[in-house]
């Protein structure tokens, strides 16, 4: 089985640091871009940080020099590094690889998502 697992969610008072993993698992050949997604009930999911898989990054504009997006190829994960965290950074934080590379072709998959919970 191919699969996107996060951990490392939680709760943490605002101005701490929380850093978040993403772990594909299975028969994988290659992965290549790997993404940040959040979610709040009521809003849409929104792109937190992508980095290719030679290490390119973008982050959405709010979170620039907060977060940090990294990976471990060899381990085929993804972090997310975050940093002076506010109220405003609660949701559901989702991973996701948009190419996933398999025997028989590819595939994007999405975690099923980790909870972060930011009190003030």
């Amino acid at each position: 089985q191919v699969q996107l697992v996060e951990s490392g969610g939680g709760l943490v008072q605002a101005g701490g640091s929380l850093r978040l993993s993403c772990a594909a698992s299975g028969s994988i050949v290659h992965i290549d871009g790997m993404s940040w997604y959040r979610q709040t009930p009521g809003k849409q999911r929104e792109l937190v940080a992508t980095i290719t898989s030679t290490g390119t990054t973008n982050y959405a504009d709010s979170l620039k020099g907060r977060f940090t997006i990294s990976r471990d190829n060899a381990k085929n994960t993804v972090y997310l590094q975050m940093n002076s965290l506010k109220p405003e950074d609660t949701a559901v934080y989702y991973c996701n690889a948009d190419r996933v590379v398999v025997a028989f072709g590819y595939l994007e998959l999405w975690g099923q998502g980790t909870l972060v919970i930011v009190s003030s």
